[in-house]
């Protein structure tokens, strides 16, 4: 039986994902992810560096009083100054007292880095690296030290970036992580910058790779091949340029496609794709579809082609089950759409699909996406027009006028924007007045006041994006608009889209239908389609 390797996995989302383009975690962003990265199983959490900036040094306060149970937090810092004792360095002293359990120093490994950047000679920069890492070491019980540019210097100076690390190993450091901190490394390369690594010196080695040439993945399995034992990376890939490896991806790939590894705990991967979307939500980024294993998109399947293969024997479009990283199949409804993607669309709705619905709805869709609508992320638009197509919708409410007015004056910032409907519920008419920051809001605001009363459960709904394209821009501002909006409610998310000459109107049709499928799916608690965030 082939023995089983355990890969130590090191999360820098709180520190090096931070530095991404769009980033900006408060103190309890940062507490919050911790507490998920650490429930999850990830081993090493690093937080930040302590003497950069006042958050960063409270989180180390801070994360003590946290149920951490599986990881050691880790303090980042860089080695000590030229010219001064490591001792009487205030970086050094900050790291020390910031009381983690690990602690990871970086220095150059790259000749030209030390002579051209730091400004001191070969010989004094290995120096530097031996006196910060035995200071820390002396200190706390287990430093990570960080070799930036290992593999650029390992290609100038082979030689001089293996003294760098053999000098960090021998004065105390725990592992060496070998960066690709510029991401330009071959993956080739990488399996024999790690080969000289290992040989080079004692203590067990790490791969940070960076994704500039969309290789941080493939880099980051080549070193684990080639013997690295430690992945340093974020979660969904988050970070400086074009970012860090995502964690996600490697763990799932050594996991599912490979014999032979052991990575986070047990039941741990199927949960992937919530620890995904809580960063993604935490940071206030969007979701990346695409994304390998827990996007959105990964396991959802447009052709008909696809879904009438995935219907017979789900490995014929699916690499792996979508369920074993938490993420779920999604079928999508387009004018490609075949049979077999509405006839799985209604057995997942519970819907009987008899030959003449079937073409009904697929004629249906077709000629709305020859009007502009589009149902690949409005499922929530979708049902509600198989369930009025299939006789069984029975409205909750009925807005017979609404109107919208957008009070403008130069004097001020903002222009007054008002929104009046007038609404039936069952034998009640309300008539109500909303404000709002623009005329969807003012319109939600209408009709949730309206509403609340009769459904209480609406105070559960937030709308959490709205997107507007023009569809055709050669008839200017006579051109057909499609806006869609996301809705969400206690962790479940869906999408409706509507499509107009006018945009409120657009925006009336997706906010109204998001409101009806929220009333709906509640009417009926098992209603399928709103995926758990």
């Amino acid at each position: 039986m082939q023995p089983t390797q355990r890969i130590w996995a090191y999360d820098t989302t709180l520190r090096d994902g931070s530095q991404g383009e769009g980033v900006d975690f408060s103190l309890m962003d940062k507490l919050a992810i911790a507490q998920r990265l650490d429930d999850i199983g990830i081993d090493y959490i690093e937080g930040g560096y302590p003497l950069s900036n006042p958050k960063d040094s409270e989180f180390f306060r801070a994360v003590r009083d946290l149920d951490i149970k599986n990881a050691k937090i880790c303090a980042f810092g860089m080695t000590r100054r030229r010219g001064i004792e490591a001792s009487d360095d205030i970086g050094m002293k900050s790291l020390v007292n910031a009381r983690p359990d690990a602690i990871t120093v970086v220095g150059k490994s790259w000749d030209m880095q030390a002579t051209e950047v730091l400004g001191v000679d070969l010989a004094e920069n290995l120096q530097m690296i031996r006196d910060s890492v035995a200071y820390l070491a002396s200190e706390v019980g287990e430093i990570v030290y960080d070799a930036e540019h290992y593999f650029d210097g390992w290609k100038a100076n082979p030689d001089y970036a293996l003294e760098t690390i053999s000098a960090a190993a021998e004065s105390g450091a725990r592992w060496i992580a070998l960066c690709d901190t510029n991401g330009g490394t071959l993956p080739e390369e990488v399996s024999a910058a790690v080969k000289a690594a290992r040989n080079a010196v004692k203590c067990p080695i790490g791969i940070h790779p960076h994704n500039d040439c969309e290789l941080a993945v493939a880099n980051a399995l080549a070193a684990i091949h080639a013997g690295a034992t430690q992945v340093q990376g974020t979660i969904n890939g988050i970070g400086e340029r074009c970012g860090n490896v995502d964690l996600i991806s490697v763990l799932a790939n050594l996991s599912f496609k490979y014999k032979g590894f052991d990575v986070l705990r047990p039941g741990s991967m199927a949960r992937l794709a919530e620890l995904s979307r809580f960063v993604y939500e935490t940071a206030n980024l969007n979701f990346r579809n695409g994304q390998p294993f827990v996007g959105q998109s990964a396991f959802a399947h447009k052709g008909g082609m696809h879904v009438h293969g995935i219907r017979k024997m789900a490995a014929s479009y699916e690499h792996i089950d979508p369920a074993l990283v938490g993420n779920q199949r999604r079928v999508l409804v387009s004018e490609l759409s075949g049979r077999s993607n509405l006839s799985e669309k209604l057995e997942e709705y519970g819907i009987e699909h008899d030959q003449t619905l079937v073409t009904a709805i697929l004629e249906r869709v077709q000629d709305l996406e020859n009007q502009g609508y589009q149902f690949e992320a409005a499922d929530a638009s979708f049902l509600l027009m198989v369930e009025k197509m299939a006789g069984r919708y029975k409205p909750g409410f009925v807005v017979s006028r609404f109107h919208v007015a957008v009070q403008g004056d130069t004097s001020i910032e903002e222009p007054l924007t008002e929104a009046t409907v007038k609404v039936q519920v069952g034998d009640c008419v309300e008539h109500t007045v909303g404000e709002g920051d623009g005329p969807v809001n003012a319109l939600d605001n209408a009709l949730r006041k309206a509403l609340l009363p009769h459904f209480p459960a609406l105070a559960q709904m937030a709308l959490v994006d709205y997107k507007v394209r023009v569809i055709n821009g050669r008839e200017g501002t006579a051109a057909k608009v499609r806006v869609f909006i996301q809705s969400h409610d206690g962790g479940k998310i869906w999408g409706t889209v509507g499509v107009s000459e006018n945009v409120i109107e657009a925006s009336r049709i997706a906010l109204f239908e998001a409101i009806e499928y929220k009333l709906l799916k509640d009417s009926r608690k098992s209603a399928p389609l709103a995926s758990k965030v």
